[in-house]
């Protein structure tokens, strides 16, 4: 009897945490919070106005300060292309390719800089390498703004005008 007791015992504690594991879902989706315009401006540090696509706005900032790794798909760690993906895909009902060459080669027409709108991506060398020019990618907002997955400080707004960007500008690309 004692034995069947603690089987159902076992039973309901691996049932429960199966109910648990299965109801767990990713930070970046399960609140998702619908900011205003006035809170997504005071979150970006600029003025987002009705025109702006709130909705890029919205999903990109699940992801601010989410750190960036190497290959990283999820909640714990991303990079760069991957958040583009997952942002071009939420947003845009688009999938593209998963790394930022194959992003620029196969889904993109090149544009110039002074031509970038909200949503374009803008391409960059950060490893000075000139076999793979293209190593990083990032997601133009307005305003000379990109937001994007920095090593260092993880998903994160820069500027093209900072020195850095300048110097490893690439290109910039429309997703047709």
């Amino acid at each position: 009897m004692k034995a069947t007791n603690k089987s159902k015992v076992w039973i309901k504690l691996l049932l429960l945490c199966m109910i648990t594991l299965s109801s767990c879902k990713s930070k970046h989706h399960v609140s998702i919070r619908n900011y205003d315009r006035k809170e997504l401006s005071q979150l970006y540090g600029f003025a987002i106005s009705n025109h702006d696509n709130l909705n890029l706005y919205r999903e990109a900032a699940i992801w601010l300060n989410t750190p960036h790794c190497d290959g990283g798909t999820g909640n714990s760690c991303i990079d760069c292309s991957y958040f583009v993906y997952l942002i071009y895909k939420t947003v845009y009902n688009q999938e593209i390719a998963r790394n930022s060459r194959d992003i620029f080669s196969k889904n993109c027409k090149e544009i110039s800089k002074n031509r970038l709108q909200e949503g374009d991506l803008v391409f960059f060398n950060t490893m000075k390498s000139r076999s793979n020019p293209i190593s990083h990618v990032g997601i133009y907002l307005k305003d000379g703004k990109f937001i994007h997955t920095s090593t260092s400080k993880g998903v994160m707004v820069s500027s093209l005008d900072e020195d850095y960007y300048r110097k490893a500008w690439i290109c910039a690309g429309r997703v047709r």
